[in-house]
Parts: structure tokens; sequence; C-alpha cells
């Protein structure tokens, strides 16, 4: 009771624990100094305490186990610096600045703690062990978790391993199909694949225009046909077409030979010579153009002519399947065609000579047969048009069609 009572006392009078704690550690005495200075609060200035300050530290006056604070472990054996002996629900102290030693090792060593050099010569006499000692390692080895691990057998021991496919792979038939279908019949299968999936040759008959044309007082024919042969890139190309009255003469025809080569997955540049049957007189041309399938579907056709007699023309075709179902088609359908000059003798004049727009409904019973019934209006524009009153001809008319779309 008495010293609870008179640490009670002194505890209130006492500085701040933190300041008092460490108050002259690892300090030399000197004789200015003396025995005891009693103006220092914290009790450790010299060599000797105050009769109270042993009270606090629980001891008779006289012995002082703490004077001067530079021990060894055996000289203390409760490391409790004035604070009474630490329980076991306390927070752990800090020891920043503590210097002890440590006999029997070999130098000092840093334990984690700022500051910290120690050197231990054993357990302390309380029987509580130093939750230090024994901690042994350099900063290099604190800082490298890794430090003697072998990480090459680790990456040796995580990778994949290599191994090819088992024996049994190789033990059955090199095609297994053979079990199920003739042998024969198999090997046959197998020599058609190579010229289909790479380096084939095709070819196509497509009459995309057959039709009757039925007009006031004039009813006529048209015709227009593709025919192809050749591979992926590069084919030989011809085409046709032209028109007449039925029991009348044949008003145009013309015949196309050329050279496609494919320059992207959906156009061909194509190249070559156009020869013209009708209207007299005869003509050749020399052709370049560009065919193929523009966004959204829309078929195009685009070439110029230059003829022998050097009259440049040219012509737009466009057409667009509209499906209505799998096997009912709606084609709308223009032409345009221009010239460069007027050419008096076949009645074409120079700017957009000739316009047509109509619409083709088709059934297709089987994608190679398919009968249509349309509509077109055809339109002669400027001197053109001029041309063909001149020869009693109307240079506008909308025509009733029907034909067949037949390709092979």
């Amino acid at each position: 009771m008495k010293r609870l009572i008179t640490l009670t006392a002194l505890l209130a009078a006492a500085p701040a624990p933190a300041a008092a704690q460490h108050q002259g550690h690892n300090q030399p005495v000197t004789e200015e100094q003396g025995e005891h200075d009693p103006s220092t609060t914290g009790g450790h200035a010299g060599q000797g305490t105050t009769a109270g300050q042993h009270e606090i530290h629980g001891e008779e006056e006289g012995d002082d186990p703490h004077a001067g604070h530079h021990m060894t472990n055996d000289d203390a054996p409760d490391h409790d610096h004035g604070m009474g002996q630490a329980s076991p629900d306390d927070p752990p102290m800090d020891h920043t600045g503590h210097a002890s030693h440590r006999t029997g090792s070999e130098g000092s060593i840093d334990d984690g703690q700022s500051g910290h050099a120690m050197h231990q010569s054993g357990s302390l006499s309380s029987g509580e062990t130093d939750p230090h000692a024994g901690h042994q390692m350099d900063e290099a080895s604190a800082a490298d978790a890794h430090q003697g691990h072998d990480m090459g057998a680790m990456d040796q021991d995580s990778a994949i391993p290599q191994s090819g496919p088992p024996p049994e792979a190789f033990s059955g038939p090199a095609h297994a199909a053979d079990t199920v279908f003739p042998p024969e019949v198999m090997a046959e299968a197998r020599s058609s694949l190579p010229p289909e999936l790479g380096g084939a040759m095709h070819s196509l008959i497509s009459i995309d225009r057959l039709e009757a044309q039925i007009a006031d007082g004039e009813d006529g024919y048209v015709w227009e046909l593709n025919a192809w042969y050749g591979g992926d890139i590069d084919k030989l190309w011809v085409k046709s077409e032209g028109e007449g009255e039925f029991g009348g003469a044949l008003e145009e025809a013309e015949i196309q030979a050329l050279w496609s080569h494919a320059i992207g997955p959906y156009f061909d540049v194509q190249a070559g010579i156009r020869y013209d049957i009708r209207p007299e007189p005869d003509r050749a041309h020399a052709v370049f153009g560009i065919q193929g399938l523009a966004p959204y579907f829309f078929e195009i056709d685009v070439a110029g002519f230059l003829s022998d007699e050097g009259d440049l023309t040219g012509r737009i075709e466009a057409e667009y399947d509209q499906r209505i179902t799998q096997r009912l088609i709606l084609q709308p359908r223009v032409e345009l065609n221009l010239a460069a000059q007027d050419i008096p003798e076949i009645g074409i004049g120079a700017g957009l000579s000739a316009f047509e727009a109509g619409l083709r409904l088709r059934y297709e019973f089987v994608p190679e047969f398919a009968p249509y019934i349309g509509v077109e209006w055809q339109q002669q524009m400027g001197d053109t048009a001029d041309f063909a009153r001149a020869a009693g001809e109307d240079p506008s008319r909308v025509v009733f069609l029907t034909g067949v779309r037949i390709w092979f």
C-alpha cells in the first residue's frame, strides 16, 4: 500500500515517460556531475539516485540496478528502466537509442529496431528471453527475401514439359476415313481437294438479261451476256450485249474480250478490246474499266472506250438485288452512257448521251433459272436526242419487259 501511494505521488510530479525513460542513457560519468544531481528529474545523472527513485524501482535505498545505464544484461535482469515489470498486455517498449552489449557474438548486429546495437551474454536472469536474442542478419539479408533461393531450379520445376505425340498416335491408318468408306472413293476425294482449294480454274456463262421490251408501236429484244474462265486472280472475260426490233434489223451489237485481274476481295480491273458489229460502220475500241461489288452490295461496272477513230466514250452500270424472300428478288438497275465529243455518224452527242433506269422483279425457281418482269424508262439526252428526232425516233419512252436470267 505504501509503495502504491508513493508511486502515485511521484508519477504525478514526474516528467513525460518518453523523456524520463531515456534521459541520460549511455552517458559517461564525470567528476563535475558527482554522485547525485537533485535537480535532475530523470534520476540518471551521475552514478547515484534518490531514495524515492529507488522506491519506484521497487528496490531498497542504496541498491540501484540502473545507475548510469551503461551495463550488460547480467546487471539489468528485468530491463525495466524505472517503469516496473512489464505486463504481457503492455505495448512493446520503444528501444530507440538503447546501447547494450552482447558478449560472444561476432560484432554488433541490426535487429530491425532503430538504433539498437546489442551484445548479449545469454538469457536474462529473470528467466525471460530477450525477444531480439539470436537474431543475426545483416541489412542485405533482411532486404532480400529470396536470398539463397535457387530461382533457376524453380523455373525448371514450373516449366511446361515438352514432349511429342505418344507412340499410339501413329499406330492407326494414315487416313482414318478409309476405315469407314471405301479407300478408293476416299483417294479420289482427296485428289480433288488441292485444285479446288487453291490454284483451280473455273468458268461461268451468265445471261443476265434476255428480254422482250414492249412499247407503243415498237417492240424489241435485248440481251446481255457475261462469260469468264480463270482462277481467283486472273480471268479471261467475255462480254456481249445488243438490241434490235422484232421483225427488223439488228440495231446495236458489241462484243468485248478482256483480261480481268483482281485488285482486292471485291473488285477487278479489266482491260482489252471491244468490237462493234452494229451500227455501221463497224469500229474497234480499246477498253479499260473496273468491275466489282461496292459497299451495300451494289454491283458496279465502269468502263471507258477509245475507238480506232479517236472517239472517247464511257459507260456506267449499277444494279442491286433486294431480296423480298429467298426466291423473290427486286432488282433496280441504272445505266449511263457518256461521250467526250459528237459522233454524228452513229447518232451520239457529247456529254451524257443516254440514260436508262428500270426495275425487274424475278423469281428464282433455282439459282440458275429465274424469269422476271419489269418496267424501264429510256431517255436520250442532248445532241443524241436531236439525232434521234432527226431519224424519226422518240428520244424518250417507257417500256414494259419480260425475260429470263440464266447461268451455267
